[in-house]
């Protein structure tokens, strides 16, 4: 056996490595034949542990009551999921005002899932991904064909496909942007699919008197929404509200409901510029009062 040559070969030497060994047949070393030895490959680096390819889809402790609240919170994913469907099936069947009412029960349970998994201490990475799924397929597939269903009397049939394709695509941006982005706990950045699903299906449901023309501007409007940059206030800071600003819709329900409900969407949807202009201006360490008076002399100057 070798594994390099003499010394005196023109000053090359060559290696054997760890993995190789040159057998030459039998050599003779001080008048007897060395056995031949047999080469075993060795292992480049350490040896790493066997690793469990099947990854735990609840993270903690698998107690009972955790595996029941997991559970728990799935059906009511799925339950979204379902009534999603529903609302596609009856829309097809020309039953738009009951697929509303669906895609309205959609949203109740999306919020349902999260506020328990929250509650019951169960939220995981699987959890999440299984919302995002649900949501495309209830908000980003069955709110445009809803409203495919309930526009297509009353507008021409191309532009009553392309304004629900853009709803559909607009919701996948918004969707998978919000799956990358870090977590902000105060505000939205776009519109959430949930909410424009909502205000879709609200308009469905209660039949808005506006012309065809108009509804087309505002689903355009509401898709664009959702994949802005502008920030929206969440659910929790507008509850929040001096109870005196409740006064207004409630007021306004009793007289017009429907006049309210778009009065209500528009302040939302003009909410975002205006939280967004307030940000860049702390950002840039200049007050909204000291904006407002520096706008103020420019006018008059």
């Amino acid at each position: 056996m070798r594994v390099g040559r003499r010394s005196g070969d023109a000053g090359r030497a060559a290696t054997a490595t760890q993995a190789e060994v040159i057998y030459t047949g039998t050599e003779i070393g001080r008048g007897r034949l060395l056995p031949p030895v047999v080469a075993h490959p060795l292992p480049a680096g350490p040896v790493a542990p066997a690793v469990d390819t099947g990854a735990a889809l609840l993270p903690g402790p698998h107690t009972a009551r955790r595996r029941a609240c997991f559970a728990l919170v799935n059906a009511c994913t799925l339950a979204s999921l379902g009534l999603g469907l529903t609302a596609i099936f009856l829309a097809m069947n020309g039953d738009v005002r009951p697929a509303a009412a669906c895609l309205v029960a959609c949203v109740a349970f999306d919020g349902l899932d999260g506020a328990l998994a929250r509650r019951l201490g169960v939220s995981s990475p699987f959890g999440a991904q299984m919302d995002s799924l649900a949501d495309m397929c209830s908000f980003g597939l069955a709110a445009p064909v809803v409203l495919y269903a309930s526009l297509v009397h009353s507008v021409p049939t191309a532009a009553a496909a392309v304004a629900c394709i853009m709803v559909a695509g607009c919701a996948a941006i918004r969707l998978a942007r919000f799956n990358v982005s870090p977590a902000n706990g105060k505000f939205f950045t776009g519109v959430p699919t949930t909410m424009a699903a909502a205000v879709l299906a609200l308009s469905v449901l209660i039949d808005l008197p506006v012309p065809g023309p108009a509804l087309l501007g505002g689903v355009a409007v509401l898709a664009f929404a959702m994949v802005s940059s502008f920030r929206y206030a969440k659910l929790a800071r507008i509850v929040k509200l001096p109870p005196w600003l409740w006064l207004m819709p409630i007021v306004g329900a009793l007289v017009d409901a429907r006049l309210t409900f778009v009065a209500l969407v528009l302040a939302y949807l003009a909410s975002g510029p205006l939280l967004s202009f307030r940000s860049s201006l702390r950002s840039a360490g200049i007050s909204p009062e000291a904006a407002d008076e520096l706008d103020t002399k420019r006018n008059f100057a």
